[in-house]
Formats: C-alpha cells, structure tokens, sequence
C-alpha cells in the first residue's frame, strides 16, 4: 500500500534536504514526542534559533514528519512502500533511507501510543426495533398510527464499551432519513468525493 502525500505535506516537508542528517534525526525525536506529550512551542523556537529558520517552518516539519511516521505505522506499510511512497518529495537517496531508518525504529511504539488514543467516533454494534401500530383511542375508533421504536449499539474500540441509544420515529420521518443516508452514500461514490478524501487521508 502507497501513502498518498498531500501538496501542503510536501510542503512542508520539503525544507529536510537542506538540514543535516543529525538535525532530520532530531525532528523525527521531537516528531515523536509531540505524539507521546503534545507539541512545545519551546522545542520549536529552541529548534528555529539553532537553524535560523522560521518557527512555523520547524512546526510544519515536524508535525508533517509526524503524519508521515503515524500514517505510515498504522496502515504497517512495508519498507519498500514506505520507500515508494517518500519517492514524490523528490529526496536523496540518503535522506530517503534516513526517514526508512525513523520508521522502521519508531513504528512499534508508535501504534502503541494510537492503540491507546480514544476512538473519536462511535461504531455501529446492533440494532433491535420494534414496530408499534395505534389503531384506536377513545376519541378515534377507526386510525392507524405506526411507530418505529430503535434500539441502537455503538462500541468505542471494544465490545465491552457499549452506548446503548432507544430513537423513536415514524415511518414517514424514517424514509426521509433514510433517502438522505442513500444521497450522501451516493456522493461518496462520485470522483470529486474520492479525491478529496485521498487527500485527507
């Protein structure tokens, strides 16, 4: 599997071949410690003062070489990939195998520390419904009134972390949201859709 690299990461990642060895080495460490802790604004100006570059510019390098170490761990892609991927930022032969070096290093823990990050969206588990008919009251004799109860199970990495949801709708309402569903799965599907979640990703 290839990383599809996004212009803005090229980018920012293009100013590496004018730095040392050393100091990619460096960016890579730091890289990682803005995973485990968060980002410094000190690193980064300690990081520009040395290089006498912008802050922006070592910020920009750093959390692109964080996206390049953490996309690269959790999709396990292998050395050649990872080499066939770096290929696009137009990199030396050595600065190429030095990022490999970081990867390579890097990746066990780095999916150790996204294994433990929470899961920002909910997934679907189950789903129980039942189907309730009103057909008389006291005031109406003769109606026919349908109520869709639903009961949703969403898991949060793990089966044994279950949210549990009851939604009540009626079949009207539920054919509008369904239509919608179908619309916006239909949109996904075009290519201007997947182009722009390839460069999300």
């Amino acid at each position: 599997m290839l990383l599809v690299l996004s212009e803005d990461l090229k980018e920012h990642l293009a100013f590496l071949p004018q730095v040392d060895a050393a100091v990619v080495g460096e960016f890579g460490r730091i890289a990682l410690e803005f995973l485990r802790r968060g980002s410094s604004p000190k690193i980064y100006e300690g990081a520009a003062r040395k290089l006498s570059v912008s802050v922006e510019m070592v910020q920009h390098g750093v959390e692109g070489l964080m996206f390049l170490m953490t996309e690269s761990s959790k999709h396990m892609i292998s050395e050649v990939d990872f080499l066939d991927s770096v290929l696009v930022l137009g990199f030396s032969d050595e600065l190429n195998q030095i990022l490999l070096q970081l990867y390579l290093q890097h990746h066990s823990e780095i999916r150790s520390i996204l294994s433990q990050l929470p899961l920002k969206m909910p997934a679907y588990h189950n789903l129980e419904w039942r189907l309730d008919v009103q057909l008389a009251s006291r005031s109406v004799h003769h109606q026919v009134i349908p109520m869709l109860t639903m009961h949703l199970f969403l898991t949060r990495g793990c089966e044994s972390d279950c949210i549990s949801t009851v939604l009540q709708t009626d079949p009207r309402m539920l054919q509008h949201l369904i239509s919608t569903l179908e619309a916006a799965l239909a949109t996904l599907k075009t290519s201007h859709s997947r182009r722009i979640l390839r460069n999300i990703k």
